[in-house]
């Protein structure tokens, strides 16, 4: 059997045959031939119109132990369409590529389960390349059609870098939260972003939108999508609770430590029993509450303000939330605790929003899973040198991208 045709056979290169193998020092070279016809360009324009001729190479996968570079004479076209010259399209390799789709699509299948060191050392490429190829792959592969069908949201931003650089994650509820949109930074013009990406058409669609208590999606919100409903997400309303019961912790702990007191100590180490959700409390830190309620603490009132905000979400009968939202509001603004004072503030300013929430049942949960998986993905790949990279990381990783192995698509008479 001649050498071409074992690695017709073996290759299965569509839309080429190979006419020569070369065994050089950087690898084996496998001379590709096509067959005469129209030259297409990306936008899909075809021409029998040749503006000039080139000799490029791709790296491919490695056969065994040695690089693999497939090698084809490939021209530029003026278009028509595009109005400019262009280079041609190759059915092996994505335009613009060094690389074939072969190699890309291992690389990005690798990258959703693996760090990108690991990817450099097993395939042999830079980590440049490795950035690179997944964003040019997320790129051609991501769908226009997640923007379709959105009706209840959710919004929430992620820190990818110090220095207080954010990206805003924007994730479908009814599609088990996947992310269907990433942008940098955390103001409303970010969001602003993917309210005009999204669209007037389908904008008009949203019914709900779940965010945070800040002011700045609030703001984007306001001003393109103001027929949705908002929601304060659950997890954000019990975290400022908690923070306010932390921050009076501290006070406490610090006015003790100030007259001297030899309990200081103790009261510093209230946190956990103070913070945990009641069913998960141990003995000890039970007895550390019932020591702080024997001694009428304002640390107790605080844990029974933060209990209360919630079991505003435990309630059995969801109806009945907007009466305990406003007994917690009365008890909260006469507590004379500051921080909790200050909380209550910020709840009333949310209260309809934050019983929209209970009404409809939206909680960003599974977008503070995202979050989490979005730091697990940058701290796999070590950090990110830019918010690009992270997303088209996040768009692979958490935008429901299939990545297609080269062995799902050989002949099955070729395996």
């Amino acid at each position: 059997m001649r050498v071409s045709t074992a690695f017709n056979k073996m290759l299965a290169i569509v839309g080429a045959s190979v006419a020569a193998v070369t065994f050089a020092e950087e690898g084996v070279v496998v001379t590709l031939r096509r067959p005469r016809s129209k030259h297409r360009c990306p936008c899909g324009w075809k021409t029998w119109s040749v503006y000039d001729r080139s000799v490029r190479r791709w790296r491919h996968l490695d056969l065994g132990g040695a690089r693999c570079f497939f090698q084809a004479e490939i021209c530029r076209v003026d278009c028509r369409r595009c109005q400019r010259v262009r280079t041609e399209e190759v059915p092996w390799a994505r335009p613009g590529a060094r690389h074939t789709k072969d190699f890309q699509d291992v690389i990005c299948w690798l990258a959703q389960r693996v760090d990108k060191t690991t990817i450099t050392k097993l395939l042999r490429v830079s980590w440049e390349a490795v950035a690179k190829i997944v964003t040019d792959v997320v790129a051609d592969t991501i769908d226009e059609a997640r923007l379709e069908g959105l009706y209840r949201i959710g919004v929430d931003e992620v820190s990818y870098r110090k220095g207080h650089r954010y990206l805003t994650i924007v994730a479908d509820h009814d599609r088990q939260g996947a992310v269907v949109w990433a942008g940098e930074g955390k103001d409303h013009t970010t969001l602003e972003r993917f309210y005009d990406e999204l669209g007037e058409e389908r904008t008009a669609r949203l019914q709900a939108v779940s965010l945070d208590m800040g002011g700045a999606y609030k703001l984007a919100t306001d001003t393109k999508a103001p027929h949705a409903t908002q929601c304060v997400d659950p997890f954000h309303l019990v975290k400022a609770a908690n923070d306010a019961l932390d921050q009076t912790r501290r006070w406490v702990w610090n006015l003790h430590r100030t007259l001297g007191s030899p309990r200081a100590p103790w009261w510093k180490h209230t946190r956990w029993a103070l913070l945990k959700d009641e069913a998960d409390l141990t003995e000890h830190q039970l007895g550390v509450l019932h020591t702080l309620r024997r001694r009428t603490s304002v640390l107790y009132r605080g844990w029974q303000l933060k209990e209360g905000i919630r079991d505003l979400y435990r309630l059995r009968w969801p109806s009945h939330a907007a009466e305990h939202l406003d007994w917690w509001l009365c008890w909260a603004q006469r507590c004379r605790i500051p921080a909790f004072v200050k909380l209550a503030k910020t709840v009333k300013a949310n209260r309809e929003r934050i019983l929209a929430a209970v009404e409809l049942g939206l909680s960003n949960s599974k977008l503070e899973g995202l979050n989490s998986k979005v730091r697990l993905i940058n701290h796999r790949g070590y950090g990110h040198h830019s918010a690009a990279a992270v997303i088209a990381m996040i768009y692979l990783c958490c935008g429901g991208i299939t990545v297609q192995l080269p062995i799902d698509r050989v002949p099955k008479v070729l395996r």
